[in-house]
């Protein structure tokens, strides 16, 4: 690991100038670095993946780690929020069942209790290429794609490249499909923008994940509240039953009516894209039909529209077509 320097600011202005200071190093890679729960940061520092010369740790600034029931307004979560403080909330547990799921699906107990909200959002891809420190893949400055042509069993199938990675983040999903915000402080102080449009595909910067400037921290995410939030649920396939990334996962939220019509629908993929990808067309599908098993079919048909697999992973339609029946099913119980 390449040796750093420390630093603990105790306010946010002083975080974003520390980070300021080397946002005009070219390679994103070696400027400094935010340290808020470090399940991701330090394991890609140990592996070489990212050499900070300055390691920035939130946790000594005030405010960011609070989880407020907002009532009718929603729900503000806190960016060093713990994934352990989403699973055990009574009102996220009650009102966002499906937030709760997805926090629970995350790694392990121990994985969860130090894990972070704003970490799991802004976490490095888990591709192998990209983690084995001495391949310069594409995603880290290089011109090649490995998992184009090599393995890609876990790789994308929606996006079109030109690199393959896929989000890694389960609460991502589910955050999209509540229509959640988030909030980024800078220099210019606070922004808020849905954060769906947080996440970026490598089309559009293929070394970066979302839209956070070099000198920008996230401070919180609130969820409104809405019909749909209290029928919400998030369904993982993966390898193993603990630790393992998804394979694929769906993120579902449904509006059932009195006579048991969607009334409006939420879906949301996880692991089989660089970002949650939403399947708007799916969700049109559903509107106004009763929550039934052909509708489920019909929308998980739908949703898959337009997967192209790699050479490894055309596993991950059927997966995810199950995936999208089962998390619907569940949501209209």
């Amino acid at each position: 690991m390449k040796t750093f320097e420390w630093s603990a600011p105790k306010t946010l202005d002083e975080a974003v100038r520390l980070l300021g200071a080397g946002a005009k190093v070219k390679d994103p890679d070696e400027r400094p670095h935010l340290l808020a729960g470090g399940q991701d940061l330090l394991t890609s520092m140990k592996e070489g993946i990212v050499r900070p010369p300055q390691v920035i740790n939130l946790k000594s600034v005030p405010g960011l780690g609070t989880l407020t029931d907002l009532g009718p307004k929603g729900l503000r979560i806190g960016a060093l929020v713990t994934l352990t403080e989403l699973t055990e909330n009574k009102a996220v547990r009650a009102a966002y069942p499906g937030l709760a799921e997805a926090a629970k699906s995350i790694a392990s107990p121990q994985i969860q209790n130090l894990g972070t909200v704003g970490g799991n959002l802004c976490q490095r891809p888990r591709c192998w290429y990209f983690r084995l420190e001495h391949i310069v893949c594409l995603k880290k400055g290089g011109d090649t794609c490995y998992s184009a042509s090599g393995e890609n069993k876990f790789n994308a199938i929606f996006g079109e490249g030109p690199s393959y990675i896929v989000h890694p983040s389960d609460l991502a999903p589910m955050l999209v499909a509540l229509g959640a915000t988030i909030t980024i402080y800078g220099p210019k102080g606070e922004r808020t923008i849905p954060l769906e449009q947080f996440f970026i595909l490598p089309t559009q910067d293929v070394r970066r994940e979302n839209v956070l400037a070099a000198d920008e921290i996230v401070t919180h995410v609130d969820v409104p509240a809405s019909a749909f939030a209290k029928r919400s649920t998030y369904l993982k396939f993966k390898e193993r039953p603990s630790l393992d990334f998804a394979m694929s996962s769906v993120a579902a939220a449904l509006d059932l009516g009195a006579d048991k019509r969607i009334r409006e629908a939420r879906l949301v993929l996880g692991a089989v894209a660089p970002i949650p990808w939403r399947v708007a067309k799916a969700e049109e599908s559903l509107k106004g039909q009763a929550a039934n098993e052909a509708a489920f079919t019909k929308a998980a048909e739908i949703a898959l529209d337009g997967a192209a697999p790699l050479a490894q992973n055309e596993y991950k339609v059927p997966l995810t077509k199950t995936l999208v029946r089962r998390a619907l099913a569940q949501a209209a119980r």
